[in-house]
């Protein structure tokens, strides 16, 4: 186990003895050693090296004190632990220093066997700290990548046995496609191209989940939403509605000399549909997702909406028409569909 230590001493000799008694760990690269001055100097090498895990410090230094360090310290950083070296062991001191923040106290004249040992503990916790807040980033870093059902399932005993289970559903689905994007990719910096697109992403999270919907999948420049539970096909009209107002305020990219202005076409399709943990387990590449001809039907429909429809099929219009005003398009022909479907545009 590694330990970086910034040594915080007056005492000139106190670095010499140090390099001496820990000479082996140092040949080895197992103790690596700063060595700062005073509680200014000590906050100056804190800053110079982030590496750093512990600090061994005095207590009465010109400048800035021990004791006053030790209040300083987390802010520069809060994983480091300190351990008050000092000729000054009464319980006064000892209470302060502990009080303040200090791991432990060791008194001069130094016992470096006993030094030995208390560093050793104090990497320990520092280890433990970090993978702890290495584990709390990795689970920040899984909420974005994992559907929220799944990180459900996650937080229960039964997690293994209820990603087994699947169900038939009725709920709605919605295809979101931001049209024309793919000719801006090839006029746009990358980072551009990807920071817009997360940004036209981000929008239509918002809607979608202010409508307790929530967002299936991303693929390409495309977004497929699910709603489920009561008034599922309303509250998807509605987040469709939403999604395509707000692309009308955003603020546009500059592509070349056009300016790109962002539209959406969107499908939405209701039904029965399959609701389970689909993917390749050989792999562990799962998604815990809908499938079936309600989900190819939106999606179908969507392809065939021009920028700024909202398409649903005539089934659909059926159950909504009381709510939303909508606008004939017609019959079209849909890929695997052996009938034209008839379709409507909802305008508001």
């Amino acid at each position: 186990m590694k330990a970086n230590i910034l040594v915080v001493d007056d005492e000139a000799d106190l670095e010499l003895l140090i390099k001496q008694k820990f000479r082996r760990q140092i040949r080895e690269n197992t103790y690596k050693f700063v060595f700062a001055q005073n509680g200014v100097d000590a906050l100056l090498k804190l800053s110079e090296h982030p590496e750093l895990d512990i600090v061994l410090s005095d207590i009465n230094m010109p400048e800035m004190d021990g004791l006053t360090l030790l209040t300083k310290i987390p802010e520069s950083n809060p994983i480091i632990k300190t351990v008050i070296v000092s000729a000054y062991g009464d319980m006064e001191n000892i209470r302060t220093a502990m009080n303040r923040g200090a791991f432990d106290f060791v008194c001069k004249p130094v016992d470096f066997e006993d030094l030995e040992l208390t560093v050793e503990k104090t990497m320990r916790h520092v280890t433990q700290l970090r993978e702890t807040v290495r584990a709390i980033k990795e689970n920040d870093i899984l909420k974005m990548y994992v559907d929220e059902t799944v990180l459900h399932f996650m937080t229960h005993s039964s997690f293994a046995h209820t990603l087994l289970l699947n169900e038939t559903i009725v709920a709605t689905v919605l295809f979101m496609d931001i049209c024309r994007f793919t000719a801006i990719t090839e006029r746009v910096a990358p980072n551009t191209v990807v920071e817009f697109l997360n940004r036209l992403f981000d929008l239509m999270g918002k809607e979608v989940t202010a409508l307790d919907g929530h967002i299936d999948k991303f693929m390409g420049d495309a977004v497929m939403a699910v709603f489920r539970g009561d008034y599922h096909t309303d509250r998807a009209i509605e987040a469709a509605l939403a999604v395509r107002k707000a692309f009308a305020l955003e603020q546009g990219v500059q592509a070349s000399d056009t300016l790109y202005s962002p539209e959406v076409s969107i499908g939405i399709c209701s039904g029965e549909m399959v609701s389970g943990n689909i993917g390749s387990a050989t792999l562990k590449r799962l998604d815990f997702t809908v499938i079936g001809d309600a989900v190819n039907m939106a999606q179908r429909l969507q392809d065939n909406a021009l920028p700024g429809q909202i398409v649903i099929p005539a089934s659909l219009y059926e159950q909504v028409k009381e709510s939303f005003k909508c606008q004939l398009i017609g019959e079209v022909v849909l890929k695997n569909k052996s009938e034209a479907v008839i379709t409507y545009n909802v305008l508001e």
